[in-house]
């Protein structure tokens, strides 16, 4: 106890003392401040880590379940012209207090048209698009093209009465005729090397 005494009256004492205590007490503060600000939550959807999700198609009234705050997992999806976006990589824009939050389980293709956050313009029946004008056409077409480099399409926004896709079975298809195009070029190439070899046979026979 008295060379703590010690130790504290030296710190008190001296005006130096104080100030470099001050000084080591106040980066220790910011940088433990900054540790803590910089730590995501695990309950914010904004920095919950999401998984990819399966190709399948959507409903306006299934979509309307993917707004960021229905789910847990906090997914945010978006239809543009007939395609499904998932945006949750976004969701500090789409998501709940995002400046474009009011996009988030909607079909946004009317609101991109004429750049309005307009929650009049989000119908919950199909909306054909065919009231705007060819520059608001251009308008939802340029904001597909910039979704299609930055997010990925996770499905397709069905229409009443129309079917989703199995789009297990047009993978295996895909797969299927990208065998069937190897095992062609293959069977092209062994083709291509016979004649080779037969057309070579009978240049020695010539020869002998």
């Amino acid at each position: 106890m008295p060379q703590t005494r010690t130790f504290l009256n030296d710190i008190v004492s001296s005006p130096v003392n104080l100030a470099l205590v001050a000084l080591i007490c106040y980066f220790s503060y910011k940088l433990i401040a900054r540790t803590f600000a910089k730590a995501p939550s695990a309950s914010d959807p904004k920095h919950r880590k999401i998984e990819k999700m399966p190709r399948r198609d959507f409903t306006l009234a299934e979509l309307r379940e993917y707004d960021g705050l229905r789910r847990d997992d906090g997914r945010i999806l978006v239809g543009v012209l007939g395609k499904v976006f998932d945006m949750s990589a976004g969701a500090t824009f789409y998501g709940p207090g995002g400046p474009y939050s009011v996009f988030a389980g909607r079909d946004a293709s009317r609101a991109l048209a004429t750049f309005s956050v307009d929650a009049k313009l989000f119908k919950d029946e199909d909306d054909d698009l065919s009231d705007l004008t060819s520059s608001e056409l251009s308008n939802v077409k340029e904001w597909e093209q910039q979704f299609l480099e930055k997010y990925p399409v996770v499905g397709k926004l069905l229409k009443s009465g129309e079917q989703p896709t199995n789009y297990n079975e047009v993978l295996e298809n895909e797969v299927a005729s990208k065998l069937n195009a190897i095992s062609t070029a293959i069977s092209s190439k062994s083709s291509s090397g016979s004649g080779a070899g037969d057309a070579s046979s009978e240049e020695n026979k010539k020869e002998l």
